[in-house]
C-alpha cells in the first residue's frame, strides 16, 4: 500500500432504510474508525441511488449546499414540512443546481405505519419541483426512490400544471383512485424544464406495465391487494394511452409511474447510484483515499443490480483501493467477494431489533471493528 494513501479513509454508506440516513450513518461508522484509528484522515461521502437520503447525501458532500424549506401537500393530503436543496453555481449550471427527493414530500416513510394505496399521491413532490424552478435553478435532479403512491405521477404532472380530467370533464381524484376514470391529459400548460434539463435518479427498471410494472411489483408494499394490483395497473394502462413516453422503458415504473411522468415532461431517467457518486466527487475522493467503508441496511443477492454500495466497491475496484462493507443484514445469498472485511450491525448487536432500535451505536461498533480489520 502506497505511502502517501495510508491515512484517507472514505466513508460512502447509502442509507439504512426507515432506520439511519446516508450522511449520518457515514459519521457514525467514521466515529467509529476513529476510536481504533485517531491518526487517520476521514472523508465523508454518504451516497444514495434517488431514494431516502438522496437529499442528505448531497448536503454532506457538497461544499455550500443550502436547504430551502417548504411546506407540501403530502401523500396523505396533509400538509407537510418539507426542504429542496440548492447546489452552488458552476459553469453547467450557472443559477444552480435543485435536488428534490420524492422520499421527504410524498414518500412512503411519511405515512407511518398506514397504507393509502388508492389515495396517496405525489402532489407534494411536483410541489417542491415548483418551488424550485420558481427559485430560477439551472438544473434539476430529482430522487424518486421510496414513494407512498401509485398515481402514475399523476399529482406531480399536476403541480407543475397539467390538468387530468374524466368523461364529464371533472378533475380526476388523487390518487390511484382517479387513474380508473381518466380519459384525457392536457399537458400544454406544463411548466417548462430549466435551461439545464431534469435528470431523474432511480434504483430500478421497471417498465410501467405488467407483471414487472409499478403496481404488480410495488404495489403490495403499499398496500394493494391481488384485485388492487390488477385495478391499478389497468388504471396505469389507461393514463399509458393519454401521455407522449413509452411505457416500456426502464424506470417508467419507478415511484409508482412518477418515472413514466416525468419521461412525458422531458426529463431524463438514469441511474441513481453512479449518478449520485459522481456528483459528491466520490471517484475524486477514492484517488487519495487507501481505503473505503460503504453500506446500507440490508445487503443480499439483489444488492449487486444497480444499489449503491455495489457502485462503491466497483469504483474502488477501479481506483484500486479496499472496500470494506457494514449492512444492517447480510442475507445467507449476498455475494461479498467485492469486500475485503464486512460487518453485520444485526450480528454484532445480536438481533436485528437491537441493531434497528440504536443503528447509530451498532454502526459505530461496525466501524470500530472495519478499521480493526484493516
Amino acid at each position: 500500500m502506497a505511502a502517501d494513501r495510508a491515512t484517507s479513509v472514505v466513508f460512502a454508506p447509502d442509507s439504512f432504510k426507515g432506520s439511519i440516513g446516508a450522511a449520518a450513518a457515514a459519521s457514525a461508522l467514521a466515529e467509529g474508525w476513529a476510536s481504533e484509528r485517531p491518526d487517520d484522515t476521514l472523508v465523508l461521502r454518504p451516497v444514495a441511488d434517488g431514494g431516502e437520503g438522496t437529499l442528505d447525501a448531497f448536503a454532506a458532500a457538497v461544499p455550500d449546499a443550502r436547504r430551502v424549506p417548504i411546506v407540501v401537500t403530502g401523500p396523505d393530503g396533509q400538509a407537510t414540512d418539507a426542504s429542496w436543496l440548492l447546489l452552488p453555481a458552476t459553469p453547467d449550471s450557472p443559477q444552480g443546481t435543485a435536488v428534490v427527493e420524492l422520499a421527504s414530500t410524498s414518500g412512503i416513510e411519511l405515512l407511518g405505519d398506514r397504507r393509502l394505496p388508492w389515495d396517496a399521491d405525489t402532489t407534494g413532490f411536483g410541489q417542491a419541483i415548483a418551488a424550485a424552478l420558481d427559485h430560477g435553478v439551472s438544473r434539476l435532479v430529482l430522487g424518486i426512490g421510496s414513494s407512498a403512491s401509485t398515481d402514475g405521477g399523476t399529482g406531480l404532472l399536476t403541480a407543475l400544471g397539467a390538468e387530468f380530467t374524466d368523461c364529464d370533464a371533472h378533475a380526476i381524484s388523487r390518487g390511484a383512485h382517479g387513474l380508473g376514470g381518466v380519459v384525457h391529459a392536457d399537458i400544454e400548460g406544463l411548466r417548462p424544464l430549466p435551461p439545464g434539463g431534469v435528470i431523474v435518479l432511480s434504483d430500478v427498471t421497471n417498465p410501467l406495465l405488467g407483471p414487472n410494472g409499478a403496481a404488480a411489483v410495488f404495489g403490495p408494499q403499499k398496500g394493494f391487494g391481488q384485485r388492487g394490483v390488477i385495478a391499478a395497473d389497468t388504471g396505469l394502462a389507461r393514463l399509458a394511452g393519454l401521455l407522449p413516453a413509452d411505457w416500456r422503458t426502464p424506470g417508467a415504473g419507478a415511484a409508482g409511474g412518477s418515472g413514466f411522468a416525468l419521461l412525458a415532461w422531458g426529463a431524463a431517467l438514469v441511474p441513481g447510484a453512479p449518478e449520485v457518486a459522481a456528483l459528491v466527487g466520490l471517484s475524486e475522493a477514492l484517488a487519495e483515499a487507501s481505503a473505503v467503508v460503504t453500506g446500507e441496511g440490508s445487503f443480499d443477492g439483489q444488492s449487486a443490480a444497480g444499489k449503491a454500495p455495489a457502485h462503491v466497491a466497483a469504483l474502488a475496484a477501479s481506483a484500486g483501493v479496499p472496500v470494506s462493507l457494514a449492512a444492517g443484514r447480510i442475507a445467507p445469498d449476498a455475494d461479498t467477494s467485492a469486500f475485503a472485511a464486512s460487518a453485520s450491525l444485526t450480528e454484532l448487536s445480536g438481533s436485528s431489533a437491537e441493531a434497528l432500535a440504536d443503528p447509530a451505536r451498532w454502526l459505530r461498533a461496525a466501524g470500530a471493528a472495519l478499521a480493526r480489520a484493516h
